[in-house]
């Protein structure tokens, strides 16, 4: 048997503690890559909500039909002239 031989199977046994006990190990990369997916889904709906908000604040600054029915299904408003029926199931 070569003399290096222990030397490299001794190397060998570090180098694969470490990846799989060590600091920064396989496991702690699985874990991080799992946060990872759920907080870039978790920005996509941020995201997509957002747009919404945007958007909604485009519509409520430049027409009124938007601040109208808002005040209708909201607030209960009725325009003048309007008959008011409410329907209880």
């Amino acid at each position: 048997m070569n003399p290096l031989t222990p030397l490299l199977i001794l190397a060998f046994l570090g180098l694969q503690y470490a990846l799989w006990f060590g600091d920064k190990n396989a496991f702690d990369l699985y874990r991080l890559d799992k946060a990872a997916d759920a907080l870039a889904t978790e920005n996509d709906i941020a995201r997509n909500r957002n747009s919404n908000l945007r958007a909604e604040v485009i519509d409520l600054k430049q027409g009124g039909e938007t601040v109208e029915t808002l005040a209708r299904s909201q607030l209960g408003l009725i325009k003048k002239g309007e008959t008011f029926y409410q329907i209880i199931e």
